[in-house]
């Protein structure tokens, strides 16, 4: 396995007010970077990772902390392996969660149309939450980016979803059609 170039980022925030902290690990997580000590965090090296977390260097600094920004290669492959595992490990939770609530969107339209319930409200309700799923699922798939082992269920229930929300729209608009 070819050796990848790291990106790393220590920092120290004061304690208070703690939104500065809650800020910052939100805006790691949200890049995909994993926690591997007490405030250390990793990605592979590109440039765009390298841009997100001289952004989230800056805010640091700005708000009276220290970071540091480095460039590593593991020695050892093991190491390499187990932090590659750490992120797979998380992008899996994130797909299990994301597919978990495609289960419960099919339940809802199974249920919509059990219940007739054929109306342009209704419809439209169905179409934000389905949006908020796809755009979710983006999301992970780009911070997955070892293949993590859920991803092929959570695109195959992306597309369950959609044909679930094409067929309801499909009902709601012969049922509105025909009136």
């Amino acid at each position: 396995m070819a050796k990848i170039d790291w990106l790393i980022i220590n920092y120290n925030l004061p304690t208070e007010p703690s939104r500065h902290r809650v800020s910052i690990w939100r805006g790691l997580k949200k890049i995909g970077a994993v926690n591997i000590q007490q405030s250390m965090w990793i990605l592979p090296n590109n440039e765009e990772n390298y841009l997100a977390l001289q952004k989230i260097s800056h805010d640091i600094e700005s708000n009276e902390g220290e970071s540091l920004l480095m460039k590593s290669i593991f020695f050892e492959e093991k190491h390499e392996e187990r932090v590659i595992t750490l992120f797979n490990n998380i992008r899996d939770e994130e797909y299990l969660e994301l597919i978990r609530e495609c289960d419960k969107y099919l339940k809802e339209i199974e249920k919509e149309i059990t219940i007739e319930k054929f109306t342009f409200p209704e419809l439209e309700e169905e179409e934000a939450e389905f949006e908020k799923l796809f755009s979710w699922y983006k999301k992970i798939k780009e911070r997955d980016l070892f293949n993590a082992s859920n991803k092929n269920e959570a695109l195959e229930i992306i597309d369950k979803i959609k044909e679930a929300y094409e067929n309801y729209s499909e009902m709601v608009y012969q049922r509105n059609v025909m009136e």
